[in-house]
């Protein structure tokens, strides 16, 4: 079902403009024109600039055009009044019975009100945090662990078929230092005196505990072994260890993923030595000496030949290296590889969500999916701006390398899960972000968080207070909506039933903060109403000697608490039905 009420009035103006003109209009005319709320409500509800789109084809003034199309629109049996504006514009006036029919739709429907067949079903991986298996989750993951799993929810709503996927760094030298760190709690654990933490390893106490498990496990086995003999299965402990932790930090958060990959697999099944030999066998490989970057001086910078990709025939800056002049690949091959995985999966839509220090990364992977893929899939990359956490205006500091940094774990547990997840995602994610604890836990408008919560929990002391009043459950589907005749309750009705059209736009956009700013101009304009009936008690939701009346606010007040159940869903927030 289309819930998106321009999508259906887009459909009659087009059949409108068939009947008029027969000989011109075809199917390729519906992509054309558009629909859309005009720039000044007092316009009215829509706006079409399909006379302007006819007017190239017919040879005519679109004002012409669209005195002829508003005749055709005034008959339309859902609109109250056409006016022509501008060079050509048509705005449209919906009768209220058009809106009380999207309030029925909204009711009836739920929470799945807003949900869109946009996607076309479109396979999309979306690849996030993807954060190195050397410890717990810091609170520098949380704003791209928490955008990525809000676009996939979002993407899901509007239709798109999608995956979430977690690249594990399980390879390269981070993963070896961690083993030599879990080494050194290992021999701790058995009762030796390790001193300080050696510099290049990470100090971190969270690794004491699986120092102690490999002890527990293996007793002295290990204890006078060269590092040859325990390196690796330290590595493989370790990892799986810090991945259990990872998994339990993003479980605090309620993020789950479909898939998990890991870079040591990709190693070994060959696929990087593949894919350097797939670049080969499309000529876009050389042997080449990069000059030093732009802008730096780089004292100890020797010319050293190196195997490079022609990056810059799709897009990038400079060439880029596959390998190292000692002939080990770069840490960009592996994931070349990583991603044509992705495309040999069936997803020509790849979404990567990197922290902001990863700009520089962009260009070159962007045009490394283009060459591998043929051009056939697209990578959009998503970069998150940091997030400042404050208390009471005063910055926190952490530090991840001391081994004292803030986790995840401590933001959950001093807020709470849905209050974190809801204020990352109230900016975009490209944008800086202050999180105050402080501010947080503010109950007032000014913490949208708690504005949007207590909409909804107001919402449902309504449903509550109303079973008290008339001693019985009101059967709200069966209510006389013709009775909300205040503009306001019908400006409350017209916001709700555009929800469908925000999340279609929020996701063609991968924009999901557009959802927080809906959500606050839904929580707004509840207050306002809830407002006025405090001060005229012909306004209130609830008229004891008014059932019917009562009814048809009651209908009201559930759609608000409908579509915001709905927004706070795709944000993997639970709406509160009670303020306490």
């Amino acid at each position: 079902m289309d819930f998106n009420y321009f999508n259906l009035i887009k459909k009659d103006i087009f059949n409108v403009a068939r009947g008029v003109y027969p000989d011109t209009v075809d199917d390729g005319l519906f992509a054309r024109f558009s629909v859309e709320p005009p720039k000044d409500a007092s316009f009215g509800d829509v706006a079409t600039n399909i006379a302007m789109i006819l007017a190239g084809v017919l040879h005519a003034k679109p004002r012409d055009i669209a005195a002829k199309l508003a005749e055709g629109i005034k008959n339309l049996p859902d609109v109250e009044k056409v006016d022509v504006a501008g060079a050509g514009f048509i705005n449209i006036t919906m009768k209220n019975a058009f809106w009380y029919a999207m309030l029925r739709t909204i009711l009836q429907n739920g929470t799945a009100y807003g949900n869109s067949e946009i996607g076309g079903s479109r396979r999309v991986n979306i690849e996030f945090v993807s954060a190195n298996p050397t410890g717990p989750m810091h609170v520098g993951h949380s704003r791209g662990a928490v955008f990525g799993d809000a676009l996939a929810s979002l993407m899901q709503k509007a239709g798109y078929d999608v995956s979430r996927e977690y690249y594990i760094n399980d390879a390269g030298a981070q993963v070896f230092k961690l083993a030599r760190s879990v080494y050194l709690r290992y021999k701790e654990a058995l009762g030796i005196d390790i001193g300080e933490i050696p510099e290049g390893c990470y100090p971190g106490d969270y690794l004491i505990p699986v120092g102690k498990a490999i002890a527990e496990k293996d007793g002295k086995k290990w204890l006078d072994k060269p590092e040859s003999e325990w390196l690796v299965y330290f590595k493989e402990f370790a990892v799986n260890s810090m991945m259990n932790l990872i998994r339990s930090d993003l479980e605090l958060l309620g993020i789950h993923f479909d898939t998990f990959f890991s870079e040591n697999e990709l190693q070994k099944s060959q696929a990087v030595k593949k894919v350097v030999e797939l670049l080969d066998q499309k000529g876009l490989l050389y042997r080449g000496v990069l000059q030093p970057p732009k802008g730096k001086i780089v004292e100890d910078y020797e010319p050293k030949e190196q195997l490079l990709f022609k990056s810059t025939e799709f897009g990038d800056d400079i060439d880029r290296p596959l390998q190292k002049s000692d002939g080990s690949y770069t840490y960009f091959t592996p994931d070349i590889a990583y991603h044509l995985t992705k495309f040999k999966r069936g997803f020509t839509w790849m979404i990567d969500v990197f922290g902001a220090d990863h700009g520089g990364y962009v260009k070159r992977l962007n045009s490394a999916v283009k060459a591998v893929t043929d051009g056939k899939a697209e990578l959009d990359v998503k970069l998150c701006q940091m997030i400042n956490f404050k208390d009471n205006g005063e910055p926190v500091k952490m530090s991840k390398r001391s081994g004292t940094f803030i986790t995840l774990k401590d933001v959950v547990d001093e807020v709470g899960k849905d209050v974190t997840r809801f204020l990352i995602l109230t900016r975009k994610n490209d944008a800086h972000l202050d999180f105050d604890f402080t501010k947080v836990k503010e109950t007032s408008k000014d913490n949208v968080v708690f504005y949007v919560q207590y909409a909804h929990a107001r919402a449902c002391s309504v449903n509550r207070n109303a079973i008290a009043m008339f001693r019985d459950k009101i059967d709200i589907a069966a209510a006389d909506f013709s009775l909300l005749k205040d503009s306001d309750e019908i400006a409350l009705i017209k916001l709700l039933s555009t929800w469908p059209r925000i999340v279609e736009s929020a996701a063609l956009a991968t924009e999901p903060h557009r959802i927080a700013y809906f959500l606050n101009d839904v929580a707004s304009a509840f207050h306002s109403l809830w407002n006025r009936g405090r001060d005229d008690a012909n306004m209130k939701f609830l008229i004891e000697n008014n059932r019917p009346l009562s009814a048809a606010r009651l209908a009201l007040v559930n759609a608000v608490a409908v579509v915001i159940a709905s927004g706070l869903e795709v944000f993997g927030v639970k709406p509160i039905e009670e303020m306490r």
